[in-house]
């Protein structure tokens, strides 16, 4: 049976990794999957990239665009297997009950990767709408430096701040964000550093 699954953590947990191992184990048993990833990270160049050094082909979503017909399109083509979508927290609400029309009607699966919650400690739309509506929630875990699970992400300055406001949406890597226990997160919030 075809199901909605919701794959979240911060940053660094291997979310991009397992979505290319999935798609992976889809192809080696000769079914066909189609990915695809958020526009608005560009740096990935039309790709799904991991930190292990692994990528593939992915098309772009976009704002407004209507995933139903797009999977549907590519369904029609050539049957699908399994959809997935990396960097899912950049979906739009509609987007996310598009793709639920997916698993009901095409009866295809949807794995979406995303991160839960940004630097503030605030639900992307994506996610919480993905939170209400996947019939699967999986949390993909990584560590915070003092070991604990890190359940929160803090974007940081060049200059070693805590940055507390700001665009909710702003693309970087390890240079920008730090994984953190809730602890750590609240702590880095009050003092306004991070303590390695």
């Amino acid at each position: 049976m075809a199901k909605l699954y919701f794959y979240y953590s911060t940053m660094n947990a291997g979310k991009s990794t397992a979505l290319l191992q999935a798609s992976y184990n889809y192809g080696e048993r000769g079914m066909r999957t189609l990915v695809f990833t958020a526009k608005l990270d560009d740096r990935g160049g039309g790709r799904v990239h991991s930190r292990i050094g692994l990528s593939q082909d992915a098309r772009h979503f976009l704002p407004g665009a209507n995933l139903f017909d797009e999977v549907s399109a590519a369904h029609r083509e050539s049957a699908l297997s399994c959809v997935l979508i990396d960097e899912s927290q950049f979906l739009e609400p509609a987007q996310v009950q598009q793709l639920a029309r997916v698993v009901d009607e095409l009866k295809v699966p949807v794995l979406c990767y995303g991160l839960r919650t940004d630097f503030r400690g605030q639900l992307f739309p994506g996610s919480a709408q993905l939170l209400a509506w996947a019939d699967n929630l999986v949390e993909l875990k990584t560590i915070c430096h003092c070991g604990r699970k890190a359940t929160m992400v803090v974007r940081v300055g060049a200059n070693g701040a805590v940055e507390r406001e700001g665009a909710q949406v702003e693309i970087g890597g390890n240079e920008r964000y730090e994984p953190l226990c809730r602890h750590h997160f609240v702590q880095a919030m009050q003092q306004g550093r991070t303590e390695t």
